[in-house]
């Protein structure tokens, strides 16, 4: 499953400016799971999770509790969950998850961005088929179990595969066993980075450094939409 998209998209994340792009994208998340399940973590495994992924890029507590106070305001905004689908450049797929409170607005403004960059968008579900919906954990490496102690732990809560890069230990298992998986690797005790639901293409494409650098363009683009929470593309 090569994932170097992945990885260069997580290090682009600690290149952002947090307080102007990754934290509003992370209270965003936090309020639409209040909302969705309840204010109390304890009940509301999307919001727990929602929660710690803010945790773990260092947003603030008082952010926190704001995003989950918004959720029960008289004047909260309600946010659609939508998904976008494209052809960018060099014909690489682009599958986009967005939270609006604008359709309209957030439909134009992805469509500008394909046709500025050399793409365009997809009828809605085209590319489903081609991506793999995947429940993915970021873990610290215990120092009482190896890679192999975990991997055995997990398995009957549906873990589909584990690996470990630099210092970073990822498990991956289908999107339906989030729940289980998240409530196996709690009881556990190891100590998660980051918890989502991915978008993994089942083919991958090789593209050149100059290819490359013309997605990205397009992609640096999407991830700056205010509406844009994730954006996944089929390079290997």
């Amino acid at each position: 499953m090569g994932r170097a998209f992945e990885y260069r998209r997580a290090s682009k994340e600690k290149r952002w400016d947090k307080m102007s792009k990754l934290f509003p994208k992370l209270a965003k998340n936090i309020t639409i799971a209040a909302k969705e399940g309840g204010s109390d973590p304890e009940l509301n495994a999307k919001l727990r999770t929602a929660i710690l992924n803010a945790k773990a890029q260092n947003m603030p507590k008082d952010n926190i509790e704001a995003a989950i106070k918004r959720a029960s305001g008289k004047d909260s905004e309600n946010f659609a969950e939508i998904t976008y689908e494209g052809k960018g450049p060099h014909g690489v797929l682009v599958f986009v998850e967005c939270a609006t409170d604008n359709n309209t607005r957030t439909v134009a403004n992805i469509k500008s961005y394909f046709n500025k960059y050399g793409g365009g968008t997809v009828p809605t579900g085209s590319l489903e088929f081609m991506f793999s919906r995947k429940a993915v954990f970021e873990l610290d490496p215990p120092d009482d179990k190896g890679i192999d102690d975990i991997e055995l732990e997990l398995i009957e809560s549906g873990l589909e595969e584990i690996e470990k890069v630099e210092d970073t230990i990822f498990v991956y298992g289908d999107y339906t066993n989030f729940g289980a998986l998240g409530s196996a690797i709690e009881s556990l005790g190891l100590s998660v980075k980051k918890a989502s639901l991915k978008r993994i293409a089942l083919n991958q494409v090789e593209v050149t450094e100059e290819q490359l650098a013309d997605i990205e363009k397009l992609i640096d683009k999407i991830e700056d939409d205010d509406d844009v929470q994730a954006v996944y593309t089929n390079i290997a």
